[in-house]
């Protein structure tokens, strides 16, 4: 949305099409960060943001990172049961630091998603919330966005920016059977993709 935006309105400055997307200028920092990084919008200093070269990004060497296999920059997933509960979901994203968990059913497959909004969503006037199982409130399988472990970098950035989300699960399929259900190997997400971006800017230097 922000690429059609900046292509309909250009020049527009970030405050304005974070304006018309109902949403505030924090909130798309990053992701216009990205944008840019990536060759889709050009920026300038107190003019705003223009679309994009993106023969610019196949030329640039600081993105070569975006031909890594996902493999080689995934994070550990945080998963419960699905069994579990809002309770325990909360305190997981706490003591893990992350802004989702993985839910998984009885055989270690995928099974949903719960977000921090999506428990925030359950909390707000529910005294019982805690107690509430995840299977309940969780966003279910396949009704997710994922990535494997060798598709690369650019990849799960494309699909982040395209589906609006922060992170994906990295998923595995047994015996790489694709009607088997897939089990959560990994997580890659907008700050893996933004310490990766400044590594290679670092290495530049």
């Amino acid at each position: 949305k922000s690429v059609e935006l900046v292509r309909q309105h250009a020049p527009i400055t970030g405050e304005r099409i974070a304006e018309l997307l109902g949403v505030t200028r924090p909130m798309i920092r990053s992701d216009l960060g990205l944008l840019v990084m990536l060759g889709y919008l050009d920026a300038k200093p107190k003019v705003g943001y223009f679309p994009g070269n993106a023969a610019a990004r196949e030329a640039s060497a600081a993105l070569h990172f975006t031909r890594l296999a996902v493999r080689e920059v995934m994070g550990r997933p945080v998963v419960l049961r699905e069994t579990a509960t809002v309770g325990d979901a909360v305190a997981a994203l706490f003591l893990e630091d992350v802004g989702s968990i993985f839910v998984t059913d009885e055989t270690g497959a995928l099974a949903g998603i719960v977000s921090r909004k999506d428990l925030l969503k359950i909390a707000v006037g529910n005294n019982s919330a805690s107690s509430v199982l995840l299977g309940m409130v969780m966003t279910r399988y396949p009704n997710l966005v994922t990535i494997e472990p060798d598709e690369t970098v650019y990849e799960a950035i494309r699909k982040m920016i395209v589906h609006e989300i922060d992170g994906l699960p990295v998923v595995q399929r047994e015996g790489n059977d694709p009607r088997a259900r897939p089990e959560p190997v990994g997580r890659i997400t907008k700050t893996t993709v933004l310490k990766l971006i400044y590594e290679a800017a670092s290495a530049e230097e």
